[in-house]
């Protein structure tokens, strides 16, 4: 569905979770998302009776589900499909956002986590639960690749945990450096944990 096809309601959690990547949870005013969501204050009240955290909640939950529904894309493209060439692609999808608009944008739930996780269990659960979403995928994409499930879960941590560090290593430096280095690095690593056929 176009984005100009989403209900009032979607409308409020994306615009959520993009004003929370550029400027974090705190800095972010209901007021400002319902603007940017061009909807109503009445259907945030409708929508999120409990009110900004319920909605941060759903945005961080949003933004699992797109880095996660992300990976069958990447991998649907890869020929022959290799761990690191997944690894690459999910960098790469980074590369080209900080090309194209600049540094001033980062993981929804990287920040939601950063200014959250000590003052409010109900947003440190969403960000885990957002964290597995995406982490699932990640690690049934590389079984399918035959790596074995154990080092595949593994893998995946390493993999989410290695791109969401460079990703802000690369705002702080205004340089896609530290992804290429993640992905240069982890290259032999991920391959190698392809079992050689017999």
């Amino acid at each position: 569905m176009a984005r100009t096809e989403w209900s009032p309601r979607e409308r409020i959690v994306y615009s959520a979770a993009q004003l929370i990547r550029i400027q974090g949870v705190n800095a972010t005013g209901v007021r400002e998302i319902v603007e940017r969501a061009d909807a109503s204050r009445g259907s945030l009240q409708h929508y999120f009776p409990g009110g900004k955290e319920q909605l941060v909640r759903e945005a961080v939950d949003w933004a699992g589900r797109f880095a996660g529904s992300a990976v069958g894309r990447f991998l649907a493209d890869l020929d022959p499909p290799t761990p690191s060439g997944l690894f690459a692609a999910m960098a790469d999808q980074w590369r080209s956002e900080f090309r194209r608009c600049g540094y001033g944008r980062g993981c929804p739930v990287v920040a939601a986590t950063a200014e959250t996780a000590a003052v409010s269990d109900g947003l440190r659960r969403a960000a885990s639960a957002a964290f597995h979403t995406w982490q699932e995928p990640v690690r049934d994409a590389l079984v399918s690749m035959a790596v074995p499930q154990a080092r595949a879960d593994s893998l995946a941590v390493l993999m989410i945990s290695a791109l969401e560090g460079a990703i802000i290593m690369a705002r702080a430096h205004q340089d896609t450096g530290p992804l290429d280095t993640v992905v240069a690095e982890l290259t032999p690593l991920l391959d190698n944990a392809v079992p050689p056929p017999k």
